[in-house]
Order: C-alpha cells, then sequence, then structure tokens
C-alpha cells in the first residue's frame, strides 16, 4: 500500500498520518470538558437516567453509549456494582492485556476470574468515579483514565486471607483503549498498600510473604543488574528543549517537570511546576499540602533509591488555557535501595517502580496531584527472603 500522497504542485510526497494505529501516539485531545463526569453532574444521572442522544462518534459501540465517558462508567457500574461480570466477554477483547501489580494478566477469562474472586471477598462493593480524564476518537482508540473509589466490606476470602469483616475505602486509578466496544489494553493500579492495612494485616509481612511465593515461582533468578540509565557514563542528564512561549503545551511541561525533578534532582523545579497550595493524594493514605511536603517526598524516594531513573512513558489531557486542563500520566522508573528510609534498612536491591498520575493543572502550574503507584510491590521486592543467603 502506498503511505504517501503527492502534492498537486509535484513537490515531494508527504506521509500520510495513520489514525488507525492505537498505539501511534497520536490523538485528538478533547478541548474542553463537555464529555466529563462534572458536565453530567455527577455519575447517578447516567445510572437512574441514562441519557439517549449520542455527543460524539461512537463507530462499533452498543447503540445506547452516547459517549466514551458514559461507556466507561455505565460498564463498570454493570459489571461490579449489578455484578453482570459476563458483560465482560461483551466489553473486553479475547486476548485483552491488563497489567497491575502482580505483573502482565493476559486474556479475557482471567479478568473474569479475578472480578469473581474481588466481589466475592467484597460483596456490597461500590465504584465511584471520580474523573474520566480521555483522549483519541473511535478510528486510533479512546484512551481512557478512570479514577474511581471502591468501597465495601470483607466478607469473603480473598488473597490476603479469611475474612475480615472490615470495610475499606480504596482508590484506584485505571488506564485503558477500547476500540468498538472493547477494551483491549488497560493499566491498573491499586491503593493495595492502604487496603492491606485497612484489612488489618501488618503491611510488611505481608510484603515478604507475597514476595516469597513470587520468588518461588521463578526459576531464573539473577542477582545481576545493570545501571540505571538516568545517566550515561560520566555524563549528566539530558536537556529537554524549552517550553513553547506562544501557548501552553501540557505534555512538554508534564515531561520537563518530571525531568528535572526527578532525573536531574532539581527538586527546586517543584516551584515553576507546582501551585503553592498544592494538594497531593499518594499510596498508603499520603496526603499532603503545599509544596514544602511534596518535596519532602520526592527526596525521600531518591534517598531511598539514589540512582533512581523516571520515564514518562504516556501522557494525555483535557481541556484549554481558559478552564484549566486534567491529565493522565503513565510512567515508570528503577531504582536501588541503597539509602534509608520508610522501607527499612538498604538492602541493595534493584527495585521497579510503576505507576499512573492525574494532575488538575491552572495557570500554569499543577494545583492537585493524584499519585498512585505499585507499592506494594515494591515493599515485596524488598523485604522478600533472599534465596541467594545460606542459613
Amino acid at each position: 500500500m502506498n503511505d504517501h500522497a503527492t502534492t498537486g504542485n509535484g513537490s515531494a510526497p508527504q506521509p500520510v498520518e495513520d489514525r488507525s494505529n492505537p498505539y501511534s501516539g497520536r490523538r485528538d485531545m478533547p478541548a474542553d470538558f463537555s464529555v466529563s463526569i462534572g458536565e453530567k453532574g455527577g455519575t447517578d444521572r447516567q445510572l437512574l437516567r441514562p441519557p439517549t442522544a449520542r455527543t460524539m462518534s461512537m463507530r462499533g459501540f452498543d447503540d445506547h453509549y452516547v459517549d466514551i465517558v458514559d461507556y466507561i462508567v455505565r460498564i463498570t457500574h454493570r459489571i461490579w456494582e449489578e455484578k453482570q461480570i459476563g458483560y465482560i466477554y461483551d466489553t473486553y477483547r479475547h486476548n485483552s492485556r491488563v497489567t497491575d501489580d502482580y505483573g502482565l494478566q493476559y486474556g479475557r477469562d482471567k479478568i473474569v476470574a479475578d472480578t469473581v474472586h474481588t466481589i466475592n471477598a467484597f460483596p456490597d462493593v461500590r465504584l465511584y468515579a471520580d474523573e474520566v480524564v480521555w483522549a483519541g476518537d473511535d478510528v486510533s482508540g479512546f484512551h481512557t483514565s478512570h479514577r474511581t473509589v471502591i468501597v465495601g466490606t470483607n466478607t469473603g476470602y480473598s488473597k490476603y486471607g479469611p475474612p475480615t469483616g472490615r470495610r475499606v475505602v480504596v482508590w484506584a486509578i485505571a488506564n485503558c483503549v477500547a476500540l468498538e466496544n472493547e477494551i483491549f489494553e488497560e493499566h491498573v493500579i491499586y491503593n493495595n498498600s492502604s487496603l492491606i492495612q485497612q484489612l488489618g494485616y501488618d503491611l510488611r509481612t505481608k510484603a515478604r510473604e507475597f514476595g516469597n511465593q513470587a520468588a518461588d515461582l521463578n526459576g531464573l533468578l539473577d542477582r545481576r543488574f545493570g545501571e540505571a540509565e538516568r545517566v550515561l557514563g560520566q555524563g549528566k542528564p539530558a536537556h529537554l528543549p524549552a517550553l513553547p512561549d506562544d501557548r501552553f503545551d501540557v505534555e512538554a511541561f508534564i515531561r520537563r517537570a518530571y525531568h528535572y525533578i526527578w532525573n536531574w534532582r532539581n527538586i527546586g523545579s517543584v516551584d515553576q511546576a507546582y501551585a503553592a497550595g498544592l494538594r497531593y493524594h499518594g499510596p498508603t493514605g499520603r496526603e499532603y499540602y503545599g509544596r514544602g511536603e511534596y518535596k519532602s517526598f520526592v527526596l525521600s524516594l531518591i534517598a531511598m533509591f539514589p540512582d533512581l531513573a523516571l520515564t514518562v512513558d504516556d501522557v494525555y489531557h483535557m481541556g484549554n488555557e481558559a478552564d484549566g486542563f486534567v491529565t493522565s500520566v503513565r510512567w515508570s522508573a528503577v531504582g536501588t535501595h541503597r539509602g534509608f528510609g520508610v522501607y527499612g534498612r538498604p538492602t541493595g536491591r534493584r527495585v521497579y517502580l510503576w505507576g499512573i498520575t492525574q494532575h488538575r493543572i491552572r495557570d500554569g502550574r499543577i494545583q492537585e496531584e493524584w499519585m498512585q503507584f505499585n507499592e506494594f510491590e515494591v515493599l515485596q521486592q524488598i523485604h522478600r527472603d533472599d534465596p541467594f543467603e545460606t542459613a
């Protein structure tokens, strides 16, 4: 197939943008909040009085969904709260890839099994949608970042143990890619460390238990690892291009802020990227107010992992300069546990972190941040028994 087009004046052929590839990164970003949970007045209107008039093109999606936010909210409600678990067969592709704290879950049947397990453990579970950040369309695929608060009572067996009877409030962020009524890629991160504490378990004991179980399944354990490539040899981190003067480029702003704060260790750059009255919501019950507390949090992680190298894997957003923006950022990092901190004495172990962060940006500064990362998995990597040590 010819992938170039020739201009009418006979000039050199120009590449034709392929918008049918959901992995190309080329996505339309909504320029306002007309399709959002806030504009809908909350999810109860969608669930009790579902809208009927479509507000965007939804090629291949079931007729009763009017837009992508409506789709995400209502399929979540139907599967989890109405317990129509089999609806997963209609809304997830057979070879769906779901990445969570425990790694890659491949295939639709595994999603069904995991959903049954969780609802069995928390039969009265409720999922409250706080935000759905979205981008894309029904050609390249819809990308959604669904932040939700999960409430339920542990009256059934879970992977963590027998029923405790405790009521938990846990939040999560699920980033999905959907096309023609099916989700085929998902990155979901739960506040599992907070969940385990609310269930009454000792977090480090559970981390060691689960870490040892994971180690037992891996027959190729190897203590060797290379350097975290934040810098190359005796070099220094790369510089990024300056931000444009004529407009606010959300993606460039985010990538630059993350790079200079985390990889350059320029903690003072927080002052340029974040508002003085910042509100921060993080894993394991972290709630911070203001830039000073946020700087201390950044320092605490870098102190524990002195070679920490962070990469922004995906960014999309909605909004405009007048009304502000909301963003979804998926990121990953590697580092070696060589410093003291809340994770205990240094172990020298290489640790992999990944997370999803949503921001609310106004007047060129981040006003509020919701960060979720795989903290319980990090604790497993640190606190598991070392299979190479002998008694």
